[in-house]
C-alpha cells in the first residue's frame, strides 16, 4: 500500500463551471453529464458554488427566501495519491485481476480514500476509478466509505464528476440489498447521509447533478428499480396511452414495482425534511426545473399513500390542506398565483403529476376551487394546456365532465386552430371513459373541421392533416397534401373516435370509406394513418364498409407488408377480409416472401397468415380458413362479438362471386409443391407498449400487449369451451395500439 503523507497541501481557488442547459429532458449528456474533460488538469483545486442553477426558461431561480452557502474550497490531490489511483486504474484496464481478488482489491483501495473523499470523488480522472471501486468492493467497505464522506455527500452529489460516484455507490447499495445480512448496515449508512441532506435539501434539489442523485436515493428508499422510467423520466411511456384510454391505468398499489426491499422509514424522514424546507422556500421550488423533477419523483413514489399526499400537495400549491378539502375558499391571490405558475414549464410538469396522484378529496377541491372558470384560458397556453389535459384525463365523475364541457365544448375549433389538439383528444377520451357527452364530442369535432354546406367526406382527411388544413388560407379549396407526414395527435383523435358507437360516428365512417385508393395507400404507409385504418377495421362499422376499404389496397399488400407500419395494417386487413380477400392478400405476399423473411416483422406475418402453407397447398389453406370462419360465426352467434360480425351471405358464396384473385395466380397455384409446409401459428411476437411497435425478444416474455388475432383466440376458445362452458372470459381482446 502507498503511505499517504499528512503534510499540509497548498490550496488553489478555481471556479467550477456549470453548463447553461435549457431543459433537463435533453438528457444528462447535453448538460455536461457526458463527463468530458474539464479545463483544469488532474489534481487541481476546485471551489463548489452550491445553489447555482437555471430555470427552464434560462433565467436564474428566485432565491430570495434563503442565502446561498459560502464557497467551499477543495484541497488539491497530492501527486503520490494521484499516482496510486492511476496505477489502480491501469491494473483494472489490463484485466490482470482475478475475479476472486477483485473485491478485496477494491475494498483495500477504497480505504486509501479516507479523509480525502471529497477531493478524490470530484477529480475528473480519479472519480472514474472510484466508480469502479464502489461498484466492486464489499458492502462493509462501501458503507464505511459513505459514512466517512457523509458530511460532504451533498457537495459530492452536486459536482459534475462526484455525482457519478454518488450514483454508482447508490446502485451498488441497491445490489447489495439482495444479500441477507446487508440490510442493517446499509440502513444505518443511509440514515447518516439523510441526516446531512435534510439540514439543507434545497441546494441539492435545485442542482442539475444533485437532483439526479437525490431522485436515485428516493427510489432506493422506496425499493423501485433505479432506472425505472415511471420515476426517472419527465413523462413515462405509459402516461399518454393511459391518458387517451389506450391502456388501462395502473392502480396505486401497482405503480411501484417493489423488486427490492426498501426503507420506508427513511423515505418518510427524507420527504418530511424536504417538506420542512419547502415551506420556507416554496417559491424557489415551484419554478426551478430540477426541484420540479425531484418533487415529481417524490409524488409518484408516494402514489396511493393518501395521508402523505394530503400533507405534501397543499404545500406545493401554496395553501393549506383545510383550504382545499374543507368548505373554506382559497384566497383569490393564491388562486391567481397558482394559475400563473401553471404557465411556467417547471410547475406545469409538477402539476400534471399532482393531478395524476391526488386523492379524490384533493382532486375535487383543486378542480372546483382553482381550475373552474379558467379551463379555456389555460388550454390556450403552450404550457398550461398540458395541465388541462392531465386534469381532464383524471376527471372523476360526470358532474365534473359537465363543467368541462360548458367551458370547452364550444371551443373545439379555436383550440385546433391554436394547435391545442391534445386538449381535444383528452376531452374525447374522458367522454368515452365516463360515457358522458359522447355524441356531442363527435358532433363538435366534425363541426370544427367542416361546415354544413360541405360534404362530410372531408372530415377524416382534414383531421389527419390538422396543421396543413388550419394553416391553409383558402380552406374551402384545401386538398389532400401528398407526401406530408400525418398529424400525430390528429391520428390519435381518430383512433379514439372509431371506438365510439356507430350511431355517434356516421360522418366519420362515411368520410374514411370515401377516401380514394391512392390516399388510402398513402395513409397505410404513414404510422399514424395506418393506425387510423386499423382502428376503423376494429370498429363496430359493418363488415361491408370495412371490406370496401380493404378492396382499395388491392395490389399493394406486398408493398405494405415490407413497410414497418404497413405490415400491421396488412394483418388487420387479413383478419377483416372474407375468404377471397384473404386469399388475395396472401397471394401478393407469396410474391415477396423472400424479402419478407429479411424484415423485422416479416417472419411473424408469414407465420400468422401461413404464406408457406398457401404457396404449397392452396386448397388445404383455403379449407383451414373456411374452418376458422365457421368457428368465428359459431362463436359470434353464441357469445357475440364487437370486433367481427357474420355477414348475411356465407363466406363460400361470397368467394364464388368475387373475382378478387388474379387469373394468373390461380393458374400458377395449380402447380404447387407436394410437401405441406404449414406450421401452426405461434403467439405473435410483435407487440405495442406505449407508442412503439417492437418485436418481442422471447416468446416467454409478457404478452399483455401482444396483438393477438381473432382467429387464434377463437380457436383457443372453442377447445376450452368443451371443458368449461361457463365462468371463464372466453374471448380476450388485445389492447388498442398507440403510436406517437
Amino acid at each position: 500500500m502507498v503511505a499517504i503523507g499528512s503534510a499540509a497541501l497548498p490550496l488553489r481557488r478555481f471556479e467550477s463551471s456549470m453548463e447553461d442547459d435549457g431543459s433537463y429532458k435533453r438528457g444528462r449528456k447535453k448538460m455536461g453529464m457526458s463527463r468530458k474533460p474539464e479545463k483544469q488538469g488532474q489534481g487541481q483545486g476546485r471551489s463548489f458554488d452550491a445553489g447555482v442553477s437555471k430555470t427552464a426558461s434560462g433565467r436564474g431561480s428566485n432565491r430570495e427566501s434563503y442565502s446561498a452557502p459560502q464557497t467551499v474550497v477543495r484541497k488539491q490531490v497530492d501527486p503520490e495519491t494521484a499516482k496510486y489511483f492511476s496505477e489502480i486504474a491501469n491494473l483494472f484496464e489490463s484485466d490482470g485481476i482475478d475475479i476472486e481478488e477483485r473485491s478485496s482489491l477494491c475494498s483495500n483501495a477504497l480505504e486509501e480514500t479516507r479523509g480525502k473523499e471529497l477531493e478524490l470523488a470530484t477529480d475528473y480522472i480519479i472519480s472514474h476509478t472510484l466508480q469502479t471501486l464502489v461498484e466492486g468492493c464489499e458492502v462493509d467497505c462501501l458503507c464505511a466509505f459513505l459514512r466517512s464522506c457523509a458530511k460532504n455527500f451533498p457537495l459530492i452529489a452536486m459536482d459534475k464528476s462526484g455525482s457519478h460516484v454518488a450514483e454508482s455507490a447508490i446502485r451498488a447499495l441497491s445490489k447489495h440489498l439482495q444479500e441477507s445480512d446487508a440490510y442493517a448496515v446499509i440502513e444505518d449508512t443511509l440514515n447518516t447521509i439523510c441526516k446531512v441532506i435534510v439540514k439543507n435539501p434545497v441546494d441539492l434539489m435545485c442542482d442539475c447533478y444533485g437532483s439526479h442523485v437525490l431522485r436515485s436515493l428516493l427510489s432506493l428508499f422506496k425499493g423501485v428499480p433505479l432506472d425505472s422510467s415511471e420515476f426517472r423520466m419527465r413523462k413515462s411511456s405509459s402516461a399518454l396511452p393511459e391518458r387517451f384510454n389506450f391502456k388501462a391505468p395502473l392502480s396505486d398499489t401497482d405503480v411501484s414495482p417493489h423488486v427490492r426491499p426498501g426503507f420506508p422509514d427513511l423515505l418518510k424522514f427524507l420527504v418530511s425534511g424536504m417538506l420542512k424546507c419547502a415551506r420556507n422556500n416554496i417559491k424557489t421550488l415551484q419554478v426551478d426545473q430540477y426541484s420540479s423533477l425531484v418533487l415529481q419523483t417524490t409524488l409518484k413514489l408516494l402514489a396511493g399513500d393518501e395521508e402523505e399526499l394530503l400533507q405534501i400537495i397543499p404545500i406545493l400549491i401554496g395553501c393549506t390542506r383545510e383550504d382545499i378539502v374543507e368548505e373554506n375558499s382559497i384566497e383569490p391571490t393564491i388562486v391567481r398565483d397558482v394559475l400563473g405558475l401553471m404557465k411556467e414549464t417547471a410547475f406545469s410538469h409538477l402539476m400534471e403529476v399532482v393531478l395524476e396522484v391526488a386523492p379524490d378529496v384533493l382532486y375535487n377541491g383543486i378542480f372546483s376551487k382553482i381550475f373552474r372558470n379558467s379551463l379555456f384560458d389555460l388550454s390556450s397556453h403552450h404550457c398550461g394546456n398540458f395541465v388541462i389535459q392531465a386534469l381532464i384525463s383524471h376527471t372523476r365523475d360526470q358532474d365534473q365532465m359537465e363543467i368541462i364541457w360548458e367551458e370547452l365544448g364550444s371551443n373545439f375549433k379555436d383550440l385546433l386552430k391554436m394547435g391545442r389538439s391534445g386538449v381535444i383528444a383528452s376531452l374525447i377520451a374522458a367522454s368515452q371513459r365516463l360515457h358522458s357527452y359522447e355524441h356531442k364530442c363527435c358532433q363538435a369535432l366534425a363541426a370544427a373541421v367542416y361546415s354544413s354546406s360541405e360534404s362530410s367526406t372531408c372530415i377524416v382527411p382534414r383531421i389527419l392533416f390538422l396543421d396543413s388544413y388550419f394553416n391553409c388560407e383558402d380552406k374551402s379549396n384545401w386538398s389532400w397534401p401528398s407526401g406530408v407526414k400525418m398529424h400525430v395527435m390528429g391520428s390519435l383523435i381518430l383512433q379514439e373516435v372509431f371506438r365510439f358507437q356507430i350511431e355517434f360516428i356516421q360522418p366519420f365512417i362515411t368520410s374514411i370509406t370515401s377516401i380514394t385508393a391512392d390516399n388510402v395507400l398513402e395513409a397505410a404507409k404513414d404510422p399514424g394513418g395506418a393506425r387510423v385504418i386499423e382502428a376503423f377495421l376494429s370498429s363496430n362499422a359493418s363488415a361491408k364498409l370495412k371490406r370496401r376499404l380493404v378492396m382499395r389496397l388491392r395490389g399493394h399488400f406486398g408493398e405494405l407488408a415490407l413497410h414497418s407500419s404497413g405490415s400491421f395494417t396488412v394483418e388487420k386487413c387479413f383478419t377483416t377480409g372474407n375468404i377471397s380477400q384473404r386469399e388475395a392478400i396472401v397471394s401478393e405476399l407469396v410474391a415477396v416472401q423472400s424479402e419478407l423473411w429479411n424484415t423485422r416483422q416479416g417472419p411473424h406475418l408469414m407465420r400468422k397468415l401461413d404464406v408457406d402453407g398457401f404457396a404449397a397447398r392452396p386448397e388445404q389453406w383455403r379449407s383451414r380458413q373456411e374452418s376458422k370462419q365457421s368457428t368465428l360465426r359459431d362463436f359470434s352467434a353464441t357469445f357475440g362479438s364487437s370486433e367481427t360480425k357474420p355477414s348475411n351471405n356465407s363466406e363460400t358464396e361470397q368467394s364464388k362471386k368475387s373475382s378478387f384473385l388474379s387469373d394468373d395466380y390461380k393458374k400458377k397455384s395449380k402447380v404447387g409443391k407436394t410437401v405441406d409446409h404449414h406450421q401452426a401459428s405461434p403467439a405473435p411476437f410483435l407487440s405495442t407498449t406505449g407508442f412503439k411497435r417492437k418485436p418481442k425478444e422471447k416468446e416467454q416474455s409478457n404478452k399483455k400487449f401482444a396483438r393477438v388475432s381473432v382467429d387464434e383466440d377463437v380457436s383457443k376458445v372453442k377447445n376450452k369451451s368443451k371443458k368449461k362452458r361457463h365462468g371463464d372470459d372466453a374471448f380476450s381482446k388485445s389492447p388498442k395500439k398507440l403510436k406517437a
